[in-house]
């Protein structure tokens, strides 16, 4: 835990995720920058195992998390820094594109 303690720190705003048939694909971004890590199917599920954990102890401490996913749904900010300062409602690369951009491959 102390290289968790000493390690530099980020605020990440938006996560994307991918997969491919051999791998999945975590994007963590942070204002105009990102990282993008690649991982095994089994680490996957391992890492949603590992969150899940760690949630709910979480939660047993602090009381429950206020948050519910919704698909399809960014940060206003982050929509325009990934599609060229264009929003998701605007006519190339919008909602209405046809693209699929949750599933990144």
């Amino acid at each position: 835990m102390d290289e968790l303690q000493n390690a530099p720190k980020q605020f990440c705003e938006n996560i994307r995720l991918g997969f491919s048939d051999d791998a999945f694909f975590m994007a963590m971004l942070s204002g105009g920058t990102g990282t993008v890590y690649a991982m095994t199917p089994q680490h996957a599920k391992k890492l949603s195992q590992y969150l899940a954990h760690n949630i709910k102890k979480y939660e047993e401490a602090n009381g429950e998390i206020s948050a519910e996913w919704v698909e399809g749904v960014q940060s206003p900010i982050q929509s325009a820094d990934l599609s060229g300062g264009k929003s998701e409602g605007d006519s190339e690369g919008g909602a209405d594109s046809g693209e699929d951009s949750d599933d990144e491959r």
